[in-house]
């Protein structure tokens, strides 16, 4: 298991010639870093010293910040991370003077500013340090929580990151400092996602970017988080396919079943099925696709501890597709069922040995097998996600249709 680092990352947002603008900077190269070269927005991990700024947040106490986040204690220690990274990396100074004005940091003679970000960047108290000394406070209240997202498992270093957006400060101009961060650039979301750009995106990035492509105007987008009540966690899951190895966010097909075969991230699952593809779902249960004419059908071989087996095939495919079934059988198979063969009785059950296989049909269909639930599993191997039974409630936890991935019901 891998530690997990909380982080804070703060979106700066303005609106162009052309609509809503996003600024990025571009991270340097440095070895055995996953995000070297990558265009980013300002952001990194909580430090220490981030709860002895509390007291120089304005807007937002630490009771609405950690409200609002869904944790007990200690949200704001997030909003101040957020504003600091943005102040180290990008040069953007989210605080305000004695009368609640933002800081306008281009009229402060550039050697003075270059020294308050070194000495932020050194940590400690030097941030806490320049806003009393010169009166400033945190304009954390500028801040408004957009996403929260956890690198997936199997990840050489992961991030538990809350994202924040916020409009750019004015009379404040970007600056990358030259270490961590060698370039910056306001894009239009959908030009920093254009291919043509050529820009190194890492996947929550290139998500959070689309999603920002969807609003007007910098305004339209802040006015969305500020209205959003419930922020749920995303993970990504890494599977491998035909163009290697890669994240597989909620809502694309194959991320129920990853979570199910791969919980522990060790991406020997797949995000796309291919003929003649041998997927062990469970040590009850291998999955067989093979090519039925022009389409991808899923075949299962389920058994118990006498390794007898039973094959649940859609049915009568050509061949190769035979051939293909075939060949991937983990040991006899005793039983045959295909969903339009002979039916067996509703309710009948076949013991493999440590699992039972009970027979459904379909409701208002008695001529034909519909479904077969492998009880101990709750896995319903069934024509597709829609197929209608007479179950209880908690009966079926999955459905494994004959085309695509496993279902979470």
């Amino acid at each position: 298991m891998r530690p997990v680092r909380v982080a804070a990352t703060l979106i700066v947002l303005r609106d162009g010639p052309s609509g809503l603008e996003v600024l990025m900077l571009r991270r340097a190269e440095k070895e055995a870093d996953q995000n070297s070269g990558a265009s980013v927005f300002p952001g990194g991990t909580l430090d220490a010293q981030d709860r002895a700024l509390h007291a120089l947040c304005d807007g937002v106490d630490d009771a609405a910040a950690s409200l609002r986040l869904g944790i007990p204690v200690n949200g704001l220690d997030y909003y101040v991370a957020a504003v600091r990274e943005c102040f180290e990396e990008a040069g953007l100074l989210f605080a305000g003077d004695a009368d609640g004005r933002l800081v306008e940091l281009d009229d402060m003679p550039s050697q003075e500013l270059v020294a308050l970000r070194l000495a932020v960047e050194e940590g400690g108290d030097a941030l806490r340090n320049l806003c009393t000394g010169r009166g400033w406070r945190l304009a954390v209240e500028r801040l408004a929580y957009f996403s929260h997202w956890l690198t997936p498992l199997g990840m050489p270093r992961r991030f538990d990151t809350r994202f924040f957006v916020a409009l750019a400060p004015p009379r404040q101009s970007a600056r990358p400092d030259g270490r961590e961060t060698v370039e910056h650039m306001w894009l239009r979301p959908a030009d920093a996602v254009d291919p043509a750009r050529g820009l190194k995106l890492m996947n929550v990035q290139r998500r959070i970017l689309l999603q920002l492509a969807t609003f007007e105007n910098a305004q339209a987008c802040i006015e969305f988080a500020r209205e959003l009540r419930e922020i749920p966690l995303v993970m990504p899951r890494i599977a491998d396919g035909p163009a290697g190895r890669r994240p597989v966010n909620p809502g694309e097909p194959a991320y129920d079943e990853l979570s199910r075969i791969d919980p522990d991230g060790l991406a020997n699952a797949r995000y796309e099925l291919a003929s003649g593809l041998a997927m062990q779902l469970s040590p009850r249960v291998l999955r067989v696709t093979a090519l039925r004419g022009e389409a991808l059908v899923n075949s299962y071989f389920v058994g118990g501890d006498r390794n007898e087996w039973v094959l649940i095939d859609a049915g009568q495919g050509d061949e190769c597709h035979a051939a293909t079934v075939r060949a991937s059988a983990p040991g006899p198979v005793r039983w045959t069922l295909a969903i339009h063969g002979e039916p067996l009785p509703h309710g009948h059950r076949i013991d493999l040995g440590g699992c039972t296989l009970r027979v459904l049909h379909q409701l208002g269909r008695e001529d034909a097998l519909a479904c077969f639930l492998l009880e101990e599993e709750k896995t319903l191997f069934a024509a597709d996600a829609g197929s209608s039974t007479a179950l209880d409630a908690g009966e079926v936890e999955w459905i494994a249709p004959f085309s695509g991935f496993l279902i979470r019901r």
